[in-house]
């Protein structure tokens, strides 16, 4: 089962929009057993909407549309759709009474620029839009499945989750699919897939799929079966996942598609334990995945973002003759920050960071990418020196992973004693 999506809108092309649409929908199609063939971006033109659809049509047994169903006049989808497909406009009193009731919430009046939206081709099925005024339209032609959405995200995703996928389901029969999701950090795709190259190749044996995912400082392994009975694919998938802590243990931290600062943030809500950093070459961006999860607060007490050495001394009471000595990149002065926050903070962990993030500052023997992270806890400091490359945003993100994933490992050696 193919499908293929078309998003609809000069913004996209011009780059004044982020197509995040496209994006969702693979995801779920994908989920669900149907296979996305192609994505493809059109202007607001109806020869390009049409030459994208008649050319999906021949290749694609779904054609998932977002975009170009507002009120305004360079919103054409709807009439483009039904020009092509030989149908007159109608108007539908279902969608007209929603929009109403839609304005009058918000204590407006309907215009008669909005009423039109409630008009649609008279050989289509209306797709409800709970959270907006343009109706979605389904065409079934042909064999075809044709679906028209909003661009606008929020309602998209909820007419496709609530009412079209439901109907594919309906309409095809569609495999039963089971993904796992397996969460690395510290190890990249090459080295990853040479570590695993013999589990692989057993994998294509028992008809699983893997992919990798990369992004910086991590990579996610998932696996993918497809079949008749979902029960059964679990079962296969499940067990060959039980077979890589034996292989790669050591870097992986979930056994489920989540992130590190959610799984290291449980662990310490759990353990009612409490947290804190020190930041210099990271500049926040620890604290800033920490606190971007809900209920942080449960265990995350604060940070310090020291940048320049004055800080260091001001703020954590760094001695500035440890800083000359050594440096602020140094093994010395990132442990003495981590011990420093901890002790300031009350807090039963922290982490500290100190680098060289580029592209400039760095000198033969600490290069740009030199980057010291250090754990303090009750039971000492400990720091490890990473080389990370001379990209600053990507040496950023991969210095608060890897600080991240020596705070996992810390945890994960403390629940073992």
């Amino acid at each position: 089962m193919n499908a293929e999506i078309i998003t609809i809108g000069d913004e996209l092309l011009i780059g004044q929009v982020v197509d995040t649409n496209s994006a969702w929908l693979g995801q779920q199609l994908t989920f669900n057993g149907i296979r996305v063939r192609q994505k493809t971006a059109v202007s607001d033109s109806p020869s390009h909407i049409i030459e994208a659809i008649t050319a999906a049509a021949k290749h694609s047994d779904i054609i998932l549309l977002t975009g170009g169903l507002g009120p305004t006049k360079d919103d054409l989808t709807k009439q483009t759709l039904a020009a092509h497909f030989g149908m007159k406009m109608r108007l539908d009193e279902d969608v007209l009474q929603h929009i109403i009731a839609l304005f009058r919430r918000f204590g407006r009046e309907i215009t008669e620029t909005n009423r039109t939206q409630a008009e649609v081709p008279d050989g289509c099925d209306v797709v409800p839009n709970p959270n907006g005024t343009a109706p979605g339209m389904w065409f079934d032609l042909h064999g075809k499945i044709y679906v028209s959405m909003p661009g606008v995200p929020y309602e998209m995703k909820a007419m496709f989750s609530d009412a079209v996928l439901p109907k594919l389901r309906q309409r095809f029969s569609l495999p039963a699919i089971y993904h796992r999701t397996v969460m690395t950090q510290g190890i990249g795709e090459s080295w990853l897939s040479d570590a695993l190259e013999q589990w692989e190749a057993s994998l294509k044996a028992a008809n699983i799929g893997l992919a990798y995912l990369p992004s910086p400082g991590m990579v996610r392994l998932r696996l993918t079966a497809y079949g008749d009975d979902k029960a059964a694919l679990q079962s296969k998938v499940d067990a060959k996942i039980a077979e890589l802590p034996a292989l790669i243990g050591k870097y992986i931290f979930a056994m489920e598609d989540t992130s590190l600062e959610r799984v290291v943030g449980n662990i310490l809500g759990e353990r009612n334990q409490t947290f804190v950093t020190a930041e210099s070459c990271t500049g926040g961006y620890v604290a800033h995945l920490i606190t971007s999860v809900p209920g942080s607060s449960q265990y995350f007490l604060g940070s310090t973002v020291t940048y320049a050495n004055e800080a260091k001394s001001s703020l954590l009471d760094i001695p500035q003759d440890l800083i000359n000595s050594n440096g602020a990149v140094s093994e010395e002065v990132v442990k003495a920050m981590a011990k420093n926050v901890r002790e300031k903070l009350g807090a039963d962990y922290a982490i500290s960071t100190s680098g060289i993030a580029g592209p400039s500052g760095g000198s033969e023997e600490k290069p740009v990418g030199t980057i010291w992270i250090a754990i303090a806890s009750k039971d000492g400091v400990e720091a490890k020196v990473f080389q990370f490359g001379d990209n600053r945003e990507r040496n950023i993100v991969r210095s608060a992973q890897s600080a991240l994933m020596m705070l996992f490992r810390k945890l994960s050696i403390a629940s073992n004693q």
